[in-house]
């Protein structure tokens, strides 16, 4: 049996005392946290033991509460002061597994203070806190009371946690985790294989194409408008804080309607597909070029996390292949690997006689390299274990994917090609993938 964490976001809106007493719990989970990395940040500078998560608890909110400085740390729930403790251990656990090679990926930084200038505030109440959703449909938080929930589905279990944040446009939200167990889709028998770029968004193996929705760029006028407004507001003013908040709401605008695009398009290509193989992009590095602002308005790693955890979710097999295996330079017909070919470059002929699109046959011999990693048991992985949590669920209705209304003037299928065909839209109706700019 295959279980599935899975998170899903709900708008709150609490009221003004509400409010009140969320920002309370805010501030204290905050200084609590701020606590405990100065303490241990001073044993070690001291040359001392360091200091046990069951000594920092104790001492960080049992006995700080006794005290005259901290006992306002008492008008909160214990929980939410527990799970900053644990927020920081989980820190320090992370730092300490990178530092030592034990974590893979990129090296984690250690911890650092909190500031009530963040955007984003979050506090978390564990079933130990016994939050409960109330048969009106409130959310019951300690000591904060019950909050006005906007309901878009029903959770499909009963929630292990819940975490209310809030943005830097003042929106409040409730995270629920829930543990579900995974809803196998009827097999098939199609795989597909996913190049990512930026002319278009997803090139598939199948040849369709899905064009990039550029959404930051879209935006862009509205946000240079709103940005030189705000650089024109005195610092500290009313209306510095009043554009600061358009400025950050814009950007919710655009991060919120490309997730929901992702999500639409991820789930459609989860649904048609037994197999999704996409290439293991180093975002970061891309990040660092001329490109960089092109390739964070794609949102590649986040498109990619969606598939994977959805996949596990519905029983397909999903599979990334090595990021430095030449799918672009190799033939797909004849396995040759030609020469580095240009970024200018769309189109080549193999000296076997193929021509190739840049761009499908690179997602060809990702489809190709994903199979026989996933037959060897290398790198590619089908139906992995416990997932964690994602940020925001998929759709749920079996059709949304499929939807024809379009989606800040975009559709999901809009650019969908076949460049066998001379139509602009594919027949077969499949999302698709592209090759990323920088490839080789």
């Amino acid at each position: 049996m295959l279980l599935v964490q899975l998170r899903y976001n709900f708008r709150v809106y609490p009221t003004p005392g509400q409010q009140i007493e969320l920002a309370r719990a805010f501030g204290c989970a905050r200084v609590v946290f701020n606590d405990g990395l100065r303490l241990r940040q001073a044993a070690w500078e001291a040359g001392e033991q360091y200091v046990s998560d069951a000594e920092l608890s104790r001492r960080l909110i049992t006995e700080a509460k006794l005290t005259p400085e901290r006992a306002w740390l008492g008008e909160v729930s214990a929980v939410v002061l527990q799970q900053a403790v644990a927020d920081l251990n989980t820190a320090y656990r992370n730092f300490f597994a990178s530092i030592t090679g034990k974590r893979k990926g990129r090296k984690v930084a250690p911890p650092r203070f909190r500031s009530r200038k963040d955007n984003r505030q979050a506090i978390r109440f564990t079933k130990n806190s016994r939050f409960k959703v109330l048969d009106n449909g409130r959310l019951r938080l300690p000591k904060i009371g019950d909050l006005a929930v906007r309901w878009s589905r029903t959770l499909p279990s009963d929630p292990s946690s819940v975490t209310v944040i809030k943005d830097a446009t003042g929106r409040y939200f409730a995270s629920f985790v829930v543990q579900v167990t995974g809803e196998a889709s009827p097999p098939g028998e199609s795989e597909v294989g996913i190049d990512l770029g930026l002319t278009h968004f997803a090139v598939m193996s199948d040849g369709s194409k899905v064009a990039a929705p550029k959404f930051l760029r879209r935006a862009a006028r509205k946000l240079k408008r709103l940005q030189r407004a705000l650089s024109r507001k005195q610092k500290g003013s009313a209306n510095h804080r009043k554009a600061v908040v358009k400025v950050a709401r814009a950007h919710a605008r655009v991060a919120d309607t490309r997730r929901d695009w992702q999500h639409k398009l991820s789930t459609a290509i989860i649904r048609e597909n037994q197999a999704v193989y996409v290439e293991d992009l180093c975002v970061v590095g891309l990040g660092r070029t001329r490109l960089a602002k092109s390739v964070h308005d794609a949102g590649w790693a986040s498109f990619t996390a969606m598939l994977e955890y959805k996949a596990a979710r519905y029983g397909r097999t999903f599979g990334r292949v090595d990021r430095f295996f030449p799918s672009t330079r190799r033939c797909s017909a004849c396995g040759r690997i030609n020469e580095k070919i240009a970024l200018h470059v769309r189109a080549w002929d193999c000296p076997c006689g193929s021509h190739h699109d840049r761009d499908v046959n690179a997602a060809k011999n990702v489809l190709a390299a994903g199979q026989a990693d996933n037959a060897n048991d290398r790198g590619a992985h089908g139906r992995p274990g416990l997932v964690p949590a994602a940020r925001t669920e998929a759709v749920t209705h079996p059709h949304a994917a499929y939807s024809t209304r379009s989606l800040e003037g975009i559709s999901v299928l809009q650019g969908r090609e076949d460049v066998n065909r001379p139509t602009a839209t594919s027949s077969s109706g499949r999302a698709c993938a592209t090759r990323t700019p920088s490839s080789t």
